[in-house]
C-alpha cells in the first residue's frame, strides 16, 4: 500500500528542475475538493485501501504544498526539490489522516509537508551539517527568521530569542555563529592567484599526518606501551580479582555477576566493588 502510494504524484505530474512553472500552472487546474467530497476519500482509502482514492487526495493538495515550498525560496536550494520533498510529507499526511476526526486533510497535513521541507534543508543547506539537537534544529528556522528582520543580535535579543523557544542563551549564539558562518573548498581555486586565498584554504592549514612515517613510529611504539602497561597491571593484581576482569571485559563470552558471586561465595555487590577497584587500579597503571 505504502509503494503504491508513492507514486501517485509522480506517475501524473513529473516534476523536474526547470519545470517548476510547467507544474505549478498544472496543480494549480487541478479541483479542490469540498468537505464532503474529501470525507469520502479518506473513507474509502481507510477502509478499502483504495489507492486511486488516495491519488485524488493527493493530486487535490499539491497547489498547497507549492505554497508551502515557496515559503523556503530563501535557503538556496531548488523550488522543485523542495515541493518534491513536501509532496512526501502530504503522501505521508495521507496515508495517516483519520478522516473521522473533525479537521481538513490540509490542516492535517501542513505538520508533515514542514517537517520533510525542513528535513531536507538541514540535510543539504550546508556541506557541514548546523543543526543536530532537537534544540538546535528548532532554533535554525526560527533565528534564521530573526536574524533577517534584526541582524546580528543584541544581548538582550539573544536572551528574548532563547526564553521564547525554551534554549540557553548559549546556544542561540552558537547557532547564530554557524548561520553566519560559508562553506569553503578545501583546495584553493584552480583560478586563484591571491596568496592570501591560498593560504586562508583548508588544505593549507589542515594537514594530515596520518601517512608519516615519524607518527606511525611513534603511535606504533605508544601503542606497544600501552599493551605492555595493561599486561604488567593485570598480573599485579590478586588471583580473584583478575579472574573477575577477564571474564567480564576479556572472554569472549561474558560472565554476570551472579555467575560470579555464586563461584566465590560472595554478593554480586561484593563482585561489582572487586571489579571496580580492580579496574581503578588498571586505568592508574595505564596513565602511569
Amino acid at each position: 500500500m505504502g509503494t503504491a502510494l508513492s507514486t501517485v504524484t509522480t506517475n501524473q505530474l513529473p516534476l523536474r528542475a526547470g519545470s517548476e512553472e510547467a507544474y505549478i500552472q498544472a496543480v494549480n487546474q487541478i479541483p479542490v475538493l469540498s468537505a464532503e467530497e474529501e470525507h469520502e476519500l479518506a473513507l474509502e482509502y481507510r477502509d478499502q485501501e483504495n489507492i486511486d482514492a488516495a491519488r485524488q487526495l493527493v493530486l487535490a493538495h499539491l497547489r498547497f504544498v507549492v505554497h508551502i515550498a515557496r515559503g523556503y525560496n530563501g535557503y538556496g536550494l531548488p523550488l522543485a526539490d523542495l515541493i518534491q520533498e513536501g509532496n512526501i510529507g502530504l503522501m505521508k499526511a495521507v496515508k495517516r489522516f483519520d478522516p473521522d476526526v473533525k479537521v481538513r486533510l490540509v490542516s492535517f497535513a501542513v505538520h508533515w509537508i514542514r517537517a520533510e521541507i525542513h528535513e531536507y534543508i538541514l540535510r543539504n543547506w550546508r556541506i557541514v551539517k548546523v543543526a543536530t539537537t532537537k534544540a538546535q534544529r528548532k532554533l535554525f528556522f526560527n533565528l534564521r527568521s530573526s536574524k533577517k528582520r534584526l541582524g546580528w543580535l543584541t544581548n538582550d535579543e539573544v536572551n528574548n530569542v532563547a526564553r521564547d523557544l525554551g534554549v540557553k542563551p548559549e546556544t542561540v549564539l552558537e547557532m547564530e555563529s554557524r548561520l553566519s558562518g560559508q562553506d569553503m573548498a578545501f583546495d584553493p581555486q584552480p583560478d586563484a592567484d591571491d596568496d592570501d586565498a591560498v593560504v586562508r584554504s583548508p588544505a593549507a592549514y589542515l594537514s594530515d599526518n596520518r601517512m608519516d612515517p615519524a607518527s606511525q613510529i611513534e603511535s606504533d611504539d605508544w601503542d606497544g606501551h600501552q599493551i605492555d602497561a595493561l599486561h604488567s597491571a593485570v598480573d599485579e593484581l590478586d588471583d580473584r580479582s583478575r579472574d573477575i576482569v577477564q571474564r567480564r571485559w576479556l572472554a569472549e563470552q561474558k560472565t554476570t555477576l551472579q555467575e560470579l558471586a555464586d563461584k566465590y561465595g560472595v554478593s554480586a555487590e561484593r563482585v561489582r566493588q572487586l571489579e571496580k577497584n580492580a579496574m581503578n587500579k588498571l586505568k592508574a597503571a595505564m596513565a602511569a
